[in-house]
């Protein structure tokens, strides 16, 4: 990757990181809907990130939110310091793993990263310790999610197994890490969480 498209990546990656800011302070402002403007830059982040045909520009938050981390999804597949996308047994690589949780509502599964071509631990465990975090940040949108469809009494119970789900797949990958950090660098993972 060259320097200008990695410096576009990270541009592009800081502003999805704007958007989800703006994403989250609707949400705590319990709107529903998103602004017009709102949609208009998801959209247009869509376009510059090289979609042709990008979605409808997301009417409500939940399908803004969803947008912006398939955007992020995609950036952070470019990452340079992972050459290899994840992959799950018995699937070609880049393709991911989904899981039925209930009533057609599907969650995607990660994994850990394989250990770097380049040979740096270092550079490793940075990328070990980026995907557990990754599957925090999802658990705690699926959380936020459980307690929002238990207010507005929507299906709150696929939302509690879509939280349940998001719960496993992080602490499966937090004992995993732990184990493969043992010996590569101190400290825990689990002691940076509050």
């Amino acid at each position: 990757m060259s320097a200008a498209a990695e410096v576009h990546r990270r541009l592009l990656l800081a502003e999805s990181d704007f958007l989800l800011d703006e994403v989250e302070t609707l949400r705590l402002n319990d709107r529903s809907d998103a602004p017009q403007p709102l949609r208009e830059a998801i959209r247009a982040l869509q376009i510059r990130l090289g979609r042709r045909n990008p979605p409808v520009a997301p009417a409500t938050i939940d399908a803004a939110q969803d947008l912006v981390f398939a955007v992020q999804q995609r950036l952070m597949a470019l990452n340079p310091k992972n050459p290899r996308p994840n992959r799950h047994l018995g699937r070609p690589s880049g393709q991911p793993l989904m899981t039925l949780v209930r009533e057609d509502r599907k969650w995607k599964v990660l994994t850990l990263p394989p250990p770097t071509m380049s040979g740096e631990d270092a550079d490793w465990v940075e990328l070990v310790e980026s995907t557990v975090e990754r599957a925090w940040d999802r658990w705690c949108y699926a959380q936020q999610q459980a307690v929002r469809a238990a207010r507005v009494r929507v299906k709150p119970h696929v939302a509690l197994a879509v939280a349940e789900t998001a719960w496993c797949n992080y602490w499966t990958l937090l004992q995993e890490a732990e184990r493969i950090k043992g010996p590569l660098a101190g400290g825990t993972l689990a002691a940076r969480r509050p």
